[in-house]
């Protein structure tokens, strides 16, 4: 067994426990991984620093590993907000009516367009059956900034 810190995209941390990280991801390629606070199928693996043995001090080391772990952690919020503003920006907000818009694009009864929304697990299983082509891309939620 494997223990994996998980992650969901409202922020909430917990474990998972694997036979193996190839069981991991096949859960979670099913959706079958899901937040016990909020529900949400959109989780993702916690990444973790590594530590690797130098011939630094104890303290150098620490302090390196710690600065690049924090650089990485700011590249990563840094990439993640570039691809939700750009997807923001230039795919059309269908809310709820993501699935039914997606099969009438597939199906021809209405134009291709870049189209941004929300889906039930049936509706997706519903989408990856009809081979309707989706790139689940998780989006977090800005704090509302009158209640900071």
């Amino acid at each position: 067994m494997i223990v994996f810190d998980l992650e969901c995209i409202n922020g909430h941390a917990f474990e998972g426990w694997f036979q193996d990280k190839q069981e991991m991801e096949t859960q979670q390629e099913q959706g079958l991984l899901q937040c016990p606070v909020c529900d949400t199928t959109a989780v993702v693996q916690k990444l973790h620093p590594i530590a690797i043995r130098t011939s630094a001090p104890v303290r150098a080391r620490s302090n390196e590993a710690h600065q690049a772990f924090q650089a990485g952690q700011e590249a990563m919020a840094e990439l993640t907000d570039r691809v939700a503003r750009f997807v923001e920006n230039n795919f059309e907000d269908v809310g709820t009516s993501f699935a039914k818009e997606a099969l009438k694009m597939h199906y021809g009864a209405s134009e291709h367009r870049s189209i941004r929304g929300t889906t039930t697990r049936e509706e997706e299983k519903t989408l990856q059956k009809e081979g309707v082509p989706v790139i689940k891309i998780p989006v977090y939620k800005k704090p509302d900034e009158e209640f900071n």
